[in-house]
């Protein structure tokens, strides 16, 4: 009889100290600032003879 008594008591302090998790959405909503500055230049360097290859009169394209 007390090894039960003892056991149940167990029982309720174990149960007593199961953790718990809780999700809450934040007040207010979050803001990302990405202050990003993108730069590029492109240089091409052709050719005379590509240059006129490549030209509209060609009739290549």
């Amino acid at each position: 009889m007390r090894w039960r008594l003892l056991s149940a008591a167990a029982v309720v302090i174990l149960a007593g100290c199961t953790p718990t998790v809780q999700l809450a959405a934040p007040s207010e909503p979050i803001n990302i600032n990405l202050n990003v500055k993108i730069q590029h230049e492109i240089y091409i360097k052709v050719d005379k003879q590509l240059d006129e290859l490549f030209s509209e009169s060609s009739g290549l394209f």
